[in-house]
Order: structure tokens, then C-alpha cells, then sequence
């Protein structure tokens, strides 16, 4: 049984020439591709809900959407959208970067994109919506080892935890990528997924630790979203 978990960034529209606007998905495309996986059966869910499905424990045509890094936009612009189909989401929060923007980004010349704040994340989850941990400053942790490592996916968790009184239990590695240690310190830390920039749609009984997901660009015309979903697209590409 595949299961797609879908995967955004930015949910807007980008200024003309703007790096890496390919990331963006437009409002109105979000709001076509929601209607479409209502249209072919599907339901949104958020990990949490997902995770049944993962594990095998229930079937049904379900797809996870995340969204890396917790931008303003997907406030905005994707959480009424979402509310209207009634789906659920992930948002994979920096937890020492919440309210500010993209600095990760912009040391590499990139526009800066805000944040949500503590208040618009508590929006966010007060809408049914859920958030994960994305560490704590955006790091390539397939690059860092040792007591730096467990900081970043340990204390990432701690801190959401604390700020807004849920359980954190939806990693995401930043860039997509994991190491063997960086696997064993997200599971020794207690969470029950975690999610990579793997191409492809995940699998009952795929580790729960690195599953693959399927990247959604400004690209991403309909017909090709149908395609990402429906068929092998996004497995070839893994």
C-alpha cells in the first residue's frame, strides 16, 4: 500500500526572480491540488493521524501533507484552504527560530521569508492543526554528531513541548538529510516519525524513521499532481 506524504515550503506567490521560487506553491494551485485529492477519494492528514496507516493498523485512501520550516504563508494562506476540506496537517517548526524568518536561507543570498510567532502558532494548533520538530536552528544534522546532535533533535522537542503544551512527536530532518547516528537520537528521543526529502511515497512497515515523501513545487501542475499521488511518478524518483 503506498501512502503519499506530501511535502511544501512556502504556500504564495514569489516576486519575479526571486531564488528558489520553484519552492513556492501559489494559493490558488494549493487550493486546486486540495480539491483534487477530494476529488480522487483522498484524505489529509496530519502525522498523528497518519501514522495508523504507516504502521498498518488502518487502510483507507489517506495522504500526509507536511509543511518544512513554518512559514507565515502557510497561516495565511494554507490553513483556510485546509479548514475548508477539512484536512490536517504537520508543520515542522524551527524551535529557536520561531518568530523570526529564514536565516538559514539568507546567509546563501536568499529572500527572507517570515516566521510564524508563538501566538500565530498557537493559531495553528488551536485550528486542529499539529507541529514537529525541525531542530532548533534549521542544521544539517547528518553533519553534526554527538552532544550538538542531541541538542538540536532533544532540545527542539523540549522546547515546543513547553511553549505550547503539546506532545512533539514528528521529526523532520532540514535538507532532507539523516546519518545512522542522527536516526538513533531522533528515536532515543521519542519520536514516532520522521520524515526526510526522499523522493517517493511511503510504504506500510517503511521505517518509521526516514520515510520518503513527495515534494510539491510551483511546477506542479495539476495533471503532474495527479501523477505524484496516483502512480509510480515520485517512487522512480526515490
Amino acid at each position: 500500500m503506498s501512502i503519499p506524504i506530501l511535502t511544501y515550503h512556502n504556500v504564495d506567490v514569489p516576486r519575479r526572480g526571486a531564488p528558489l521560487r520553484g519552492l513556492y506553491v501559489l494559493p490558488r494551485m494549493f487550493r486546486i491540488q486540495m480539491r483534487m485529492l477530494t476529488w480522487m477519494g483522498y484524505r489529509g492528514l496530519s502525522m498523528s493521524g497518519l501514522l495508523p496507516y504507516l504502521r498498518g493498523e488502518k487502510h483507507g485512501k489517506v495522504v500526509g501533507i507536511t509543511f518544512d520550516d513554518g512559514y507565515l504563508d502557510n497561516l495565511v494562506h494554507a490553513l483556510p484552504v485546509l479548514l475548508e476540506y477539512g484536512f490536517q496537517a504537520t508543520c515542522y517548526i524551527v524551535a529557536g527560530r520561531v518568530g523570526d524568518c529564514n536565516r538559514w536561507d539568507m546567509a546563501q543570498g536568499l529572500d527572507r521569508k517570515p516566521l510564524m510567532d508563538w501566538d500565530q502558532i498557537g493559531q495553528w494548533i488551536g485550528a486542529g492543526m499539529e507541529i514537529g520538530s525541525h531542530t532548533l536552528d534549521h542544521v544539517d544534522v547528518s553533519r553534526i554528531t554527538g552532544a550538538e546532535l542531541r541538542r538540536q533533535v532533544q532540545d527542539s522537542k523540549s522546547r515546543l513541548e513547553q511553549d505550547f503544551g503539546v506532545a512533539i512527536e514528528h521529526f523532520c530532518y532540514p535538507y532532507g538529510f539523516s546519518s545512522p547516528e542522527a536516526v538513533d537520537v531522533v528515536e532515543e528521543a521519542g519520536y514516532h516519525t520522521a520524515t526526510t526529502t526522499r523522493r517517493g511515497r511511503a510504504r506500510v512497515l517503511d521505517s518509521l524513521m526516514e520515510l520518503p515523501r513527495v515534494p510539491l513545487y510551483r511546477s506542479t501542475l495539476p495533471h503532474l499532481f495527479w501523477a505524484k499521488i496516483e502512480t509510480g511518478y515520485e517512487d522512480r524518483r526515490g
